[in-house]
């Protein structure tokens, strides 16, 4: 079970970091490969799926992510077509910062049968996506409008009410392809009212990026599109992060 690790890592003043592996970025070659290099250590905690069309199909690629490598390997799913048995467990993203009832409650109403008959494990969690400066893919393909860059006051209020109604950790997401991380003093404010789990996302290019985020109080890191372009980025920021676990 991952949902217990994530919850001691505050506690334990220990970080994460998860790859993000979209299917529609990557050939089988370029796969392998990126799996080759997370298997070097260090490398990522655990591996996630997912994307916001998919052409490719996603059961097929974490089939040869899971041949491949003993790490967990996670749903991050763009909408409720992406859910298979064949991963460890998914991440039940709710977009609790927008106010479309589809991506808060209507694609996971459909998922769920399929989630329950999969038995993985199933961590739910609040989805907050903060404006990075341009339009990304999750921003379009939810069509809902992103908490504003310096709105601190906003995402600590839509943190703290993702708690409230029993969520299990919060993701603040900047979006794929993203101008700019979420700032630092934004994952401080979230993190001074929160006592579950917190995510960041989106926008982080370099380990540097990264280490700031962690030290701003991100219990976990997820890193995608940089790592495609520069594969060994995925051993770089995985020493940042080993940094943190003492």
């Amino acid at each position: 079970m991952i949902l217990p690790l994530l919850q001691n890592l505050h506690s334990a003043k220990k970080k994460w970091f998860a790859l993000l592996i979209d299917p529609d970025k990557h050939t089988r070659e370029s796969l392998i490969e990126t799996i080759t290099i997370a298997n070097r250590e260090p490398g990522p905690d655990m591996i996630l799926v997912g994307g916001s069309l998919l052409f490719n199909h996603i059961a097929e690629t974490i089939e040869l992510v899971k041949s491949r490598t003993s790490k967990p390997v996670f749903l991050f799913p763009g909408n409720a077509l992406q859910v298979t048995d064949k991963a460890d467990g998914i991440l039940l993203l709710s977009l609790i910062s927008g106010r479309n009832p589809d991506f808060l409650i209507g694609q996971q109403v459909i998922a769920a049968p399929a989630i329950k008959k999969s038995g993985i494990e199933v961590i739910p969690t609040g989805y907050i996506l903060i404006n990075s400066g341009t339009d990304t893919s999750v921003l379009y393909m939810s069509n809902t409008t992103p908490i504003p860059y310096c709105k601190n006051d906003i995402a600590v209020a839509t943190a703290m009410a993702g708690q409230m109604l029993g969520l299990k950790a919060i993701y603040l997401e900047a979006g794929s392809g993203a101008q700019k991380p979420v700032s630092t003093d934004m994952i401080k404010a979230v993190r001074q009212e929160l006592d579950i789990p917190l995510i960041v996302g989106g926008g982080l290019r370099s380990a540097e990026q990264v280490q700031q985020t962690l030290e701003s109080g991100a219990d976990m890191v997820v890193v995608g599109s940089a790592t495609e372009k520069d594969p060994i980025l995925i051993n770089q920021i995985a020493e940042v992060v080993r940094e943190f676990k003492g």
